[in-house]
C-alpha cells in the first residue's frame, strides 16, 4: 500500500465524513491520533484510512460506537478478509436484486396480460424478504431550516455521534447524518414539494425523538450548560424510566431517557 499523508480537511473530503467526525473518532478512541506537523497539523496515514474502513464498515453493520471500539479490539482483523466478506454480502444482495427484477419482467412482459400465480408470488415475495432480512439499520428523519446549525446543535448539546454533511455543487447542505447509539438520524431540508417543516417554522413539534443515554443527570446538567431548552428535569416515570425532555434548535423536542432498576418501577 502506497504511504500518503493527508491533512483533516483532504481526509474528510476524500472520505464524505466531516472534520467534526474525525476529531470526535479521535476524542473516543476508536481512531488513532494523527501525526503532526510542524506547525500543528494533523496528519493522517494509511493506518488510519484502513481504520476508518473498518470502523464505517462495523457501523454499517448495526454495531453500536461502543461495539464497534470492542470490535476494533480484535488481533485477528484482516482488511482483505473484511473486503471479501463485504464483497460477498453485496454480491449476495445484488443477486437477489437481479432475480426480483428479472420474476417482475416476466410477469409484466406476459404475452397474454395475465397477472401473477401463486407461485410467481411467492417466489417474489421470498426474494423480497431475502433483501429485507439484511437491512438492520433504523433511520430517523428529521427535518430542519438550518441543517448545518442543527447538525451542530445537536452534536455539541446533545452529544449525538457526528457523521457526515453532503452539499451539492454550490455549498449548501442537503444531507446530515448523525449517531444515537446504535440508531441513525438523518437531517432532511424543509420542502414544500413534500410538504416537509421545521417545528420552528409551523411552531409546533409534531413528534419526539428519544435516545437512551447512560446516565441522564448528567445528559441532563451537559445539555443545560450548553443552552438547551430544557422542557422537564429528571424524572421517575410511572412506565419504568428515568428521563428528561429539552428541545433542539428549532423546536424539536427529545428525550433521553435509562431504564429504571426493577425494584424501583411502579408495581
Amino acid at each position: 500500500m502506497t504511504t500518503q499523508a493527508r491533512k483533516i480537511g483532504e481526509l474528510a473530503a476524500a472520505t464524505g465524513l466531516t472534520v467534526r467526525t474525525l476529531h470526535y473518532y479521535e476524542e473516543i478512541g476508536l481512531l488513532p491520533p494523527p501525526a503532526r506537523t510542524a506547525a500543528g497539523h494533523r496528519v493522517y496515514g494509511d493506518r488510519h484510512v484502513e481504520r476508518l474502513y473498518r470502523i464505517l464498515l462495523l457501523r454499517r453493520l448495526g454495531l453500536s460506537l461502543d461495539d464497534v471500539a470492542q470490535a476494533l479490539g480484535d488481533r485477528d482483523w484482516d482488511v482483505r478478509a473484511a473486503m471479501a466478506k463485504h464483497l460477498d454480502h453485496l454480491d449476495t444482495r445484488l443477486e437477489a436484486m437481479g432475480r426480483l427484477r428479472g420474476r417482475l419482467t416476466r410477469v409484466l412482459g406476459a404475452q397474454d396480460g395475465s397477472t401473477a400465480n401463486t407461485a410467481d408470488l411467492l417466489r417474489i415475495v421470498e426474494d423480497m424478504n431475502m433483501l429485507d432480512n439484511a437491512i438492520h439499520r433504523r433511520i430517523s428523519i428529521l427535518v430542519y431550516a438550518d441543517m448545518e446549525a442543527a447538525f451542530d446543535y445537536l452534536v455539541r448539546v446533545f452529544r449525538l455521534g457526528p457523521g457526515k454533511l453532503t452539499r451539492d455543487g454550490d455549498g449548501h447542505v442537503v444531507h446530515g447524518e448523525l449517531h444515537a447509539g446504535d440508531g441513525v438520524v438523518w437531517l432532511h431540508p424543509e420542502s414544500a414539494k413534500w410538504k416537509l417543516a421545521s417545528p420552528r417554522s409551523v411552531g409546533a413539534a409534531t413528534g419526539m425523538t428519544a435516545v437512551m443515554v447512560d446516565d441522564v443527570d448528567a445528559h441532563y446538567r451537559h445539555a443545560k450548560e450548553q443552552g438547551a431548552a430544557i422542557d422537564y428535569e429528571p424524572m421517575d416515570q410511572p412506565y419504568g424510566y428515568r428521563e428528561y425532555s429539552a428541545r433542539d434548535s428549532e423546536g424539536g423536542m427529545w428525550s433521553f431517557m435509562k431504564p429504571l432498576p426493577c425494584e424501583t418501577q411502579s408495581e
